[in-house]
């Protein structure tokens, strides 16, 4: 089953400061979504609000056509799961302890896990190739193996729509590939709708069907990668001149980028 996350006319900010005067999104099938755009333009403020982290100050965000600030929020977790940027938790604690966080919204409290919940907790950890580091303290993985144990804990919650903030931060460049293809086959194989806020373009042009650019608090460009991912929207969505071309490799062509120059930008 598809499930909707809309937003309408969300007004958007923290203490009486407007990041996001009005936006209007909808994301109803499944496919991977990644919003792009320059430092402050409120990417990571639209993904809180979509995922109910952040209330709107105006306007309202939908799932499945429901208010998401009225629905319960055990409701909410078993479609909907965020991975927050530079996620933290004592370093002492289990592979195992933080994907068992995930169960929470199926569970009562003080219930006991069952077999389905271990199932899922084993399911989760195998998907994301942790089946054999479950007991390991997270203290002792690296940087990507970090990472996939807080992706492992999201994808317990068997949610339908994944929604991640920069999950790629303080990764080196094979673990951002590793990291971003693991994404990729998740969405394949478990149909997820995944929204990303990302700052490598790259990366976002690769494995994404769609692509949102956010400047000065609106939605800039809305559309296919090959519509949004072109050097003139790049140059007013940056302020820089960038070539983008098409590369092949393996039988497999992508767009990428190359950024060269600052520019100015008038009418932007």
């Amino acid at each position: 089953m598809t499930h909707a996350i809309e937003a309408r006319t969300v007004k958007l900010g923290y203490g009486g400061k407007v990041i996001l005067p009005g936006v209007d999104l909808l994301l109803n099938k499944p496919e991977i979504i990644s919003i792009i755009g320059p430092n402050g333009s409120g990417k990571s403020t639209l993904l809180k609000a979509l995922s109910r982290l952040l209330t709107p100050l105006g306007g309202s965000v939908l799932l499945d056509g429901k208010d998401i600030h009225r629905l319960p929020p055990r409701e909410v977790a078993r479609l909907m799961a965020i991975l927050p940027q530079a996620a933290q938790a004592p370093g002492d604690m289990t592979v195992y302890d933080l994907v068992v966080y995930g169960r929470l919204p199926y569970k009562r409290l003080f219930e006991r896990l069952t077999a389905a919940d271990e199932a899922a907790i084993l399911a989760a950890s195998s998907a994301v190739g942790l089946p054999d580091m479950l007991y390991r303290r997270l203290d002792s993985l690296s940087g990507g193996e970090k990472q996939r144990a807080w992706l492992a804990m999201a994808l317990a919650q068997e949610p339908h729509l994944l929604l991640l903030d920069e999950p790629t931060t303080y990764l080196d460049i094979h673990h951002q590939l590793e990291l971003m293809k693991l994404i990729g086959r998740l969405h394949r194989e478990r149909q997820l709708t995944v929204l990303m806020v990302l700052h490598d373009l790259n990366h976002a042009a690769r494995f994404s069907q769609r692509l949102i650019a956010v400047k000065n608090g609106r939605i800039f460009a809305d559309g296919p990668v090959d519509e949004v991912f072109t050097a003139a929207t790049l140059r007013s969505l940056y302020e820089v001149e960038t070539t983008v071309m098409t590369l092949e490799h393996g039988g497999h062509s992508q767009l990428v980028c190359f950024a060269h120059d600052s520019c100015p930008v008038t009418g932007a």
